[in-house]
């Protein structure tokens, strides 16, 4: 049987390439196609000395927090063994299967994260968390070199000493003559996008204004957008995408909401 139009378009994937390679094997084994347009590129720091120093301080913790699945990569790196009675908070399934690799889980751990898959983010992970066992401890926020403050300006006013440090540094990948190309195509049809930040979105509608051609803009925010988290949406909707589908933290939404489209 032939496969309909919207089971044949494209999923494009805009993860970094170290995250997207396993996902997009699997989208081929649901049958359909995967093209990979990273919107992020994941950097190591030039200098990675103050977050071996906040690292070797580990076991003075009371909470662990990390932002994303780079930076537990990133991380744990420069960690032989999790030290026992150190809580960690991350904000979904990404990062839980990314402890996972380091051999972290709900079995040997005490790992805080948001009790709703559909919004993954600092203001219900806050939720989640043990604040009365927070206050007066110290707290390490594992990060980009950029991002959000509310999770430590919300740990602080409810007392505990926060530290924050840098664990990669996120860049948008240049436009390049062959990179533009490829954009142009995908934009020509009509596909399914994998956007997994607010950053990545953002950076992909400034890609499609450098093409500078208004058509262009029209056809992507007529795209149908897979956002993982209600944030992600709503950057969508204010950057006039009228297509979002959000989907659910982690992979296996994804392929459900893949499967379903």
């Amino acid at each position: 049987m032939a496969a309909s139009p919207a089971q044949a378009r494209v999923v494009v994937i805009t993860r970094p390439l170290a995250q997207a390679e396993q996902l997009a094997e699997r989208i081929r084994l649901h049958g359909r196609e995967a093209v990979l347009f990273p919107l992020l590129e994941i950097q190591a720091l030039a200098d990675s000395a103050a977050l071996r120093a906040a690292l070797s301080r580990i076991a003075e913790y009371t909470l662990v927090a990390f932002v994303s699945p780079n930076a537990i990569d990133a991380a744990l790196a420069h960690i032989s063994q999790w030290p026992p009675g150190v809580a960690l908070a991350v904000m979904g399934e990404g990062s839980m299967a990314a402890l996972a690799r380091h051999g972290l889980s709900d079995a040997n751990a005490t790992i805080f994260r948001p009790r709703d898959p559909d919004r993954t983010d600092s203001e219900t992970l806050l939720e989640a968390l043990d604040i009365a066992a927070v206050a007066g401890g110290q707290v390490l926020i594992v990060r980009g070199e950029s991002g959000r403050e509310l999770l430590a300006d919300r740990l602080r006013e409810h007392g505990a000493i926060v530290t924050q440090v840098a664990a990669y540094r996120r860049t948008a990948p240049a436009l390049t003559e062959e990179r533009a190309r490829q954009l142009h195509a995908l934009i020509e049809q009509k596909n399914l996008w994998l956007i997994t930040s607010s950053e990545a979105l953002r950076n992909l509608d400034a890609m499609v204004r450098q093409l500078d051609d208004p058509a262009c803009v029209v056809k992507m925010q007529q795209q149908t957008i897979f956002a993982p988290h209600a944030r992600i949406a709503e950057s969508g909707r204010e950057l006039g995408f009228i297509d979002i589908v959000q989907t659910g933290s982690g992979d296996e939404n994804l392929l459900k909401a893949l499967s379903a489209s």
